[in-house]
C-alpha cells in the first residue's frame, strides 16, 4: 500500500493545480525548448560526429565505467582542451549533466566553517549542492548587489584565516531570463576576498564571441573562481563542464563524488560536443545563428512594446522572455489556448516559481520566424484582454 503521507502530498499538488506529468513530444511551433541555436536537430553535426567516430574506429556504445576506472576515453581530453581554449579558462572538467556539476561542486568545494552567499533565484541544482555542503549558506535578494555587499560586510568581520567566502550567481537566470551586474559583483568579491562562482548554462551559445558566454564577453575570466557550463541548452547536446584552475580540477577529480562514482559519458556524446564546438569556432556558421537569435530577441521585445504587454513581461535581453500570469489555473489555461493554436509554450507553475509569479516562459530560437513571433504575441494579447 502506498504511504498515506506521500499520497497526501500528491493530492495537495493536484488541488493546487501543480501536479506534474510527463508530456508528449511537442508538435507545435517551438517556443519552449532550450535549443536556442537549433543544434539539437542539426543533421550536419550528427553526420560529422558519426563520421569522426567511424574514421577513428571509436565504435563503442558505452563508457564502460567511471573516468577513474575504465571510462576515461581519449575523447575526454580532446573535448576538454577544446572547452578551456574556447571559453578562456585554465582547464575544464566534463560532467554528465549540469545538475551533476552543480551538485558535485557545491557539495565538495566549500568546507566546514566556510560561507556561501547565493542569489535567491539560483537553480535547484545549486541549492541542492549547497544543502549537501558542510559550509553555512546565506541567500541574498535576486540581483541585489547592495544586499550581497551588506551580507559580505557583516560576515567578513568575523572571517578568519581558515574561512573561505563563496559568492554564487548565474549569468542568465533560467526562470526570469535576466542577468546580474557581474562586473560589480566581481569587484565586491575582490574587495572581500570571496570566490565568485557563476553558472553560465543559459548564456553560452547566446552571448560572447562565438557564444563563449557572458564572462568572456565582460572579460572577467580571471576574476571568476569557477564557471559551470552545460551542453543541453544552446549546444543541443548533453553534459556539462566546470571551468577553472588546474588545482580546482585536481581537487574535483579527487573529492567530487558525483564525478568519481558515476559512469562516464559515452563516446558518441563526446564526439557530438566536439563537432558542436568545431562549428561554433567557425565564425560564418556561428555568427549567422547567433545574429538571427539576437535579431529575434529584439523583434520579440519590439512586438511586446507594440502590443502594450510590457508590464506583464520581466525585463530580459536573453533568449528567455517571461510573461507573468498569476495563478496556476490561469497560466495553464492560457498556455493551453496557445498550444491549441499551434504554439508549444509551457506554463511555469508554483512551486517551481513563487505563488502569484506563475508565468508563460517563451524561449526564443534562431529558427523562429518574425511571423511566428508576431502571431503568438497577438494571440497572447487577444486572450489577456478578453
Amino acid at each position: 500500500m502506498f504511504p498515506k503521507k506521500l499520497q497526501d502530498k500528491l493530492n495537495n499538488r493536484i488541488s493546487e493545480q501543480a501536479f506534474r506529468q510527463l508530456g508528449q513530444p511537442h508538435k507545435g511551433i517551438d517556443f519552449s525548448s532550450n535549443d536556442y541555436l537549433g543544434f539539437s536537430k542539426s543533421a550536419t553535426i550528427f553526420e560529422q560526429a558519426q563520421h569522426y567516430l567511424t574514421k577513428n574506429q571509436y565504435l563503442q556504445n558505452g563508457a564502460t565505467g567511471s573516468r577513474l576506472l575504465s571510462g576515461n576515453h581519449p575523447l575526454f581530453q580532446a573535448l576538454e582542451n577544446q572547452l578551456h581554449q574556447f571559453h578562456g579558462s585554465e582547464t575544464a572538467l566534463v560532467f554528465n549533466s549540469g545538475y551533476d556539476a552543480n551538485l558535485g561542486f557545491f557539495s565538495a568545494v566549500p568546507q566546514r566553517n566556510d560561507l556561501i552567499f547565493y542569489d535567491e533565484f539560483c537553480h535547484a541544482s545549486i541549492r541542492d549542492g549547497i544543502g549537501m555542503s558542510n559550509a553555512k549558506a546565506h541567500k541574498f535578494k535576486h540581483n541585489a548587489v547592495d544586499d550581497l555587499e551588506g551580507k559580505l560586510k557583516r560576515h567578513a568581520i568575523a572571517t578568519d584565516e581558515n574561512r573561505e567566502l563563496y559568492v554564487v550567481t548565474e549569468s542568465v537566470f533560467s526562470m526570469d531570463g535576466d542577468s546580474p551586474d557581474l562586473k560589480k559583483i566581481s569587484e565586491i568579491c575582490h574587495q572581500y576576498s570571496a570566490h565568485l562562482v557563476v553558472d553560465e548554462a543559459h548564456a553560452i551559445g547566446v552571448f560572447g564571441k562565438n557564444g563563449n558566454g557572458l564572462i568572456p564577453k565582460l572579460e572577467l575570466e580571471t576574476q571568476v573562481f569557477a564557471r559551470i557550463i552545460t551542453f543541453g541548452k544552446a549546444m543541443g547536446c548533453h553534459g556539462a563542464a566546470i571551468l577553472g584552475s588546474k588545482a580546482l580540477r585536481d581537487y574535483l577529480i579527487n573529492f567530487c563524488r558525483p564525478f568519481i562514482y558515476t559512469t562516464a559519458l559515452p563516446p558518441h556524446s563526446l564526439a557530438t560536443l566536439m563537432m558542436v564546438y568545431t562549428q561554433l569556432a567557425q565564425l560564418t556558421d556561428t555568427i549567422s545563428a547567433q545574429a538571427k537569435l539576437v535579431q529575434n530577441i529584439a523583434f520579440f521585445q519590439s512586438e511586446v512594446k507594440r502590443l502594450k504587454l510590457q508590464q506583464q513581461f520581466i525585463s530580459s535581453h536573453s533568449a528567455i522572455q517571461c510573461c507573468i500570469i498569476p495563478g496556476n489555473a490561469a497560466v495553464k489555461k492560457i498556455a493551453k489556448y496557445l498550444q491549441d493554436n499551434g504554439f508549444e509554450i509551457k506554463p511555469i507553475l508554483s512551486p517551481t516559481v513563487s505563488k502569484e509569479k506563475e508565468r508563460l516562459r517563451f524561449c526564443l530560437h534562431s529558427f523562429n520566424s518574425s511571423e511566428e513571433i508576431s502571431e503568438v504575441l497577438n494571440l497572447l494579447a487577444i486572450f489577456t484582454r478578453a
